[in-house]
Formats: structure tokens, C-alpha cells, sequence
């Protein structure tokens, strides 16, 4: 059975290449999303190793000249997506790319998919390390230097979509208060999946008007941070800064380049003690998120509250203390055993919903960062149940984008939702299986 769907998981990433790099899954989503494309190229690591350096190539060749990296980058056309390049509208932009982009980003995660990459191939490409690293180190640059307008070592962003946690319930107080016009959507993705699993179309109308915005100032930073109404630092992207920003201090220190690794720790060292003190809650005895524009604290746990372990950021009596109140014995274990691991919002909040996109369902991505965080803090039992827990998802139902997390509706119907044959679904489950440190 594992070797057939190994086989599997390396078919579905070869429909999904386009010459180049690849697609997160045919239809649903036609273009190169960036964290998308990081966690993509773990699994190309383990099967084609050129691949999943083009891979990176081909987003990077979308930065733009201040070292902002895009979420997507349209190297090809299709029709099957909104919003698509003439929506975004990038190149009012004076730093834009002559690729077409969209104008947000996305947690910035190639700081340590390089370093793994580096691991995988038997620490053989230092070279493609060295072609990549300058790159990576402006992006890391550009979030500290116009997303921290504290000097925090806490940098914020400035949509939804930015989170990668797209309609989290996080953010319903933010959409009760912003009053977005009813714009008429050209919405493509229901007409692939069930609408019932996807944001609603409000929730769409206040993503295009956060794009709106941006396009009035012409994506001028200053004017995001000074006017806009979603300003949230968010505990999953913050995490990725702080982990990237390690990887890229040990791979600075191979390259020999000691003004970057000290940079980087400078940024780090802050940035830890800012994330322990500012987004830890020692009521709910995890970590939130902070609204900048209301300046006040966003009480509400997900997934991403937990990404802290992947980053090494909480002390070993804080992580053993967040394992147990919401893993050993809490809402996301479930009782009974009830839950698989990890659903993506708390499954005892009134605005879980298992099936609604990133309101309660399992991704796969966010597993494989808490599988690593748990085995980070020595915690192999909860890793060990999490790395069962996403295996037997997609062995029972194939690569789709997200699972529901109640454990016994998976013996009664199909509970697998969104894309199927989805790219990063199939690379976690290669590096999951291959990975051995």
C-alpha cells in the first residue's frame, strides 16, 4: 500500500509540473503559489532534485526589486481562477516584477525549505544554496524593514490571504467592521469544488476590497500600515520569519557570509523575546494573534498557534504545558479520542466547522510543521500520532487539499475537500515517508 501511493504522490506532483515548477492542483489553482511551491520542493527533493531547484528559481524570478516575494506568480495564462493578474494589478507598484504577480504575500517559508533541501541531497548543493540565498535575505529584509513599523521584530501583514489561513474565524470580527461594497465576483473556484467547503462570497467581497485598497495607494507600504483596516500580527507567519531566519543563519555561516548571520540573529533574538511576550496568552496557555490597527490581542486558538514548536520560540515548559492542555488532553485530541490531529481551529469554539476550508479542517502543511515542532521538543508521542493521523487521511482518501477532522465521519463517507491531486498534499506525504532526520 505505501509504495503504491508513494507512486501515486509522484504522479500527481508530474501532472502538476509545468515545465518548470508546479501548479498546487489543475483548475482549482493554475498558477505558482509561494509557500505552496516551498513545500512542493520538499517532495521534488526526494524524486528529482532539479526539479525542486527550478522550482524555486521560477518563484524567485517573481520578487520584486525590494525583495518582496508574491503568493502567486503568473507565468501562464488560464481562466479557471479569480483573482487573477488583471485584478491584482501589481504593476502600479514602482518595485514590481516584470512577471506578472499578485501585489500580498505568504508566510515566508524558504529559509528552511533550502536548508532541507541542502539535508536531502546530502549536503551536495551548495552552490544552488549560495545562487539563492541573497534572495531569500532581501525578502527576509523587506518584511523587517516595512512590515515592523514597532521595530518589534514582529512583522505584520495586511490580508487574509497573506496568512495563508485564508477565512480562519480569526478574522470574522475584522469583516463585522469593515464595511466592503457588494462587488459583483467572477468567482472560479466553485465551479470546481463544493461552495458549501469554501469562504462565503462576503467573505470574498472584503478580500477584494482589502486588493481595492492596495491598488488606491499603489501597494506603498507606508500607506498599508498608516491606513489599512487588516493589520494582524499572526502567530503562523511570524513563526516561518523566526524558523527561516535559523536556517539561513546555519546556511550563512556554511557561505561564509558573517554580515548576513549577524543581521539574521538580530532580527531572531528580537524577534523571540517580542513573540514570547506579545502573542503568548498565559490564560489559554498558547499563542494568538495581535490586531495592530485596534491594538489589542485576538483571543482565539488554531493551528497556527501552535507553529511556535516548529521555531523553537517557547521554553521547554511552555511547549510541554500547550502539548498537554490541547494535544495529551484538550480540544484539539478531542475527547474520546475524537479528533484527528490537528484540526486548523478549535474544534469546542462556536465557529469550527469541520468542513469549511481553514474554519476546522486538516491540512497537510500544517501537520508536517507541528509533526516537526513535536519532535523539536522531544514529544514523540504527539508527533508519532500526528505523522499516523495525516498518513491514514491520505492512504483513505488519495491527496486532496484538506480532511475533515472527526475521526468517525472517515468510516462512513468520503471526507477529503477541496482540490483533489493537490500538489503539497503529495510532497509532505513523500518527505514524510523518506525524510529520515
Amino acid at each position: 500500500m505505501e509504495i503504491k501511493l508513494l507512486e501515486q504522490a509522484k504522479k500527481v506532483l508530474e501532472k502538476n509540473w509545468q515545465d518548470g515548477f508546479t501548479i498546487p492542483c489543475e483548475g482549482l489553482y493554475p498558477f505558482q503559489w509561494n509557500w505552496d511551491s516551498g513545500f512542493i520542493a520538499l517532495g521534488w527533493a526526494h524524486i528529482d532534485m532539479e526539479k525542486a531547484k527550478s522550482e524555486l528559481r521560477y518563484l524567485l524570478s517573481g520578487q520584486w526589486s525590494n525583495g518582496f516575494l508574491p503568493h502567486i506568480i503568473f507565468h501562464n495564462e488560464s481562466e479557471t481562477y479569480f483573482p487573477g493578474p488583471e485584478v491584482h494589478a501589481a504593476d502600479l507598484s514602482p518595485y514590481s516584477s516584470e512577471i506578472k504577480t499578485s501585489g500580498i504575500t505568504q508566510p515566508p517559508v524558504l529559509g528552511f525549505v533550502l536548508e532541507e533541501l541542502f539535508i536531502t541531497s546530502g549536503n551536495t548543493e551548495l552552490d544552488f544554496i549560495s545562487e539563492l540565498y541573497d534572495k531569500v535575505l532581501l525578502c527576509h529584509d523587506y518584511f523587517y524593514k516595512y512590515r515592523d513599523p514597532e521595530d518589534e521584530g514582529l512583522v505584520y501583514i495586511c490580508h487574509n490571504w497573506e496568512a495563508g489561513t485564508d477565512n480562519t474565524p480569526v478574522w470574522d470580527d475584522i469583516w463585522k467592521n469593515l464595511d466592503s461594497p457588494e462587488y459583483q465576483l467572477e468567482r472560479r473556484d466553485t465551479e470546481h469544488v463544493d461552495a458549501s467547503t469554501r469562504p462565503s462570497n462576503r467573505e470574498y467581497q472584503h478580500y477584494i476590497h482589502l486588493i481595492e485598497l492596495f491598488k488606491e495607494w499603489k501597494y506603498n507600504d507606508a500607506l498599508i500600515a498608516e491606513k489599512c483596516p487588516f493589520l494582524i500580527q499572526d502567530p503562523l507567519f511570524n513563526a516561518m520569519l523566526i524558523r527561516s531566519n535559523e536556517s539561513m543563519i546555519r546556511l550563512g555561516t556554511l557561505l561564509k557570509k558573517e554580515d548576513a548571520v549577524r543581521q539574521l540573529k538580530n532580527w531572531n533574538e528580537k524577534a523571540k523575546k517580542n513573540y514570547q511576550t506579545k502573542l503568548y496568552d498565559p490564560e489559554l496557555k498558547t499563542y494568538i494573534y495581535f490586531d495592530l490597527r485596534a491594538d489589542k490581542p485576538m483571543k482565539y486558538v488554531s493551528s497556527s498557534s501552535f507553529s511556535p514548536l516548529f521555531a523553537g520560540i517557547p521554553s521547554k515548559e511552555v511547549a510541554t504545558e500547550m502539548a498537554n492542555r490541547y494535544f495529551r488532553e484538550g480540544s484539539f485530541s478531542g475527547k474520546n479520542n475524537f479528533f484527528l490531529l490537528c484540526a486548523s481551529f478549535d474544534p469546542e469554539s462556536e465557529h469550527f466547522d469541520p468542513k469549511r476550508y481553514w474554519r476546522g479542517p486538516v491540512w497537510i502543511n500544517l501537520n508536517w510543521i507541528l509533526y516537526r515542532g513535536f519532535k523539536r521538543y522531544g514529544m514523540e508521542d504527539l508527533a508519532d500520532q500526528i505523522k499516523s493521523d495525516t498518513l491514514f487521511l491520505l492512504k483513505k482518501h488519495g491527496f486532496y487539499e484538506y480532511f475533515d477532522p472527526r475521526r468517525d465521519i472517515h468510516q462512513q463517507s468520503d471526507a477529503g475537500y477541496g482540490g483533489n491531486n493537490f500538489s503539497w498534499s503529495a510532497a509532505l506525504y513523500i518527505d514524510l515517508l523518506k525524510n529520515k532526520h
